[in-house]
């Protein structure tokens, strides 16, 4: 059972106020993508991994490729207009198409993903056929809708992350659908179970938190010296 990992790379980043795509940026004299890829590299269970980035991250990508010896990334292709285009487009560059391909979609900003967690997701989506990667909620919850505020129990909530791991056909199938009604979801997870595809949950880490704004920047810088 082949697993291909699916890293999103296209966002421009204009909104975090950062000049270049923030998963360009160097830490330490190194990009952002490349701490990703490299752990997806490292990890014994991911066979490919394809890079789906905008026309301009193309040659800064086979560069981050070629420098740290990145060889299974066997595809760098083009994003679309919003990440659910983009990993659309990952999933039909998929070669030698077998329905039971596990198929893992990262985001290109978490860097700090482990490779257990990596791991975890992809067993746990080879035994029930999808994994979503979720850390239980922390913090106490103010809902605050038009002034009414309310306080929901925690337990019942959990923060979704990356990444979501679940079988080719299956994605190919709810993205299609997706499509076709013109909806476009916040993740793949939100697309799988709106389309009847369940998953179960795989147990996160603090340390795989999206970098967003200049304040995770240099959270990132202080944390990735072990990474």
């Amino acid at each position: 059972m082949r697993t291909v990992a699916i890293i999103p790379s296209a966002g421009t980043g204009t909104r975090a106020g950062f000049v270049i795509p923030k998963q360009f940026l160097k830490i330490k004299g190194k990009e952002i993508l490349a701490y990703t890829l490299n752990q997806f590299q490292r990890s014994e269970l991911i066979d490919e991994i394809v890079v789906v980035t905008s026309e301009s991250g193309f040659e800064i990508t086979e560069k981050i490729k070629s420098q740290f010896g990145f060889n299974k990334i066997t595809k760098i292709i083009e994003g679309g207009k919003e990440r659910q285009d983009s990993v659309y487009n990952g999933l039909k560059s998929i070669s030698n198409y077998q329905p039971d391909t596990i198929v893992a979609v990262h985001d290109a900003a978490r860097a700090l993903i482990t490779v257990s967690v990596i791991d975890k997701s992809i067993v746990t989506a080879k035994k029930t056929g999808g994994a979503l990667v979720c850390l239980n909620a922390r913090d106490t919850l103010l809902q605050n809708v038009e002034g009414v505020k309310k306080y929901p129990d925690r337990r019942n909530f959990s923060l979704v992350q990356t990444p979501q791991v679940f079988r080719l056909s299956d994605l190919l199938t709810a993205f299609e659908r997706a499509y076709k009604e013109n909806f476009y979801g916040t993740d793949e997870s939100s697309l799988m179970l709106k389309y009847g595809f369940d998953f179960e949950i795989v147990e996160g880490s603090v340390f795989n938190f999206k970098i967003t704004n200049r304040e995770d920047v240099e959270i990132f810088e202080k944390l990735c010296e072990d990474f």
